[in-house]
């Protein structure tokens, strides 16, 4: 279902804020998701983080496909 919302969108990139509401999780979260190993954020400048929406959607189907095992 996200991975449909966010294919959807006519962004390239959303921001920690839009990543926290697609997501559904507060913004703090969305920054330790931010953090992990693996999680594609770019970091555009010294204070702007950005989340490719196609490499957002890739990295959720991995995840998902991970917890299933």
């Amino acid at each position: 279902m996200t991975t449909a919302i966010l294919t959807q969108t006519d962004k390239l990139v959303l921001d920690v804020a839009e990543l926290a509401k697609v997501l559904g999780v507060s913004k703090p979260v969305a920054y330790e998701l931010i953090k992990r190993r693996g999680f594609p954020a770019v970091r555009v400048s010294e204070r702007r983080i950005v989340i490719p929406v196609d490499s957002l959607c890739k990295w959720l189907e991995a995840e998902a496909s991970a917890a299933a095992v």
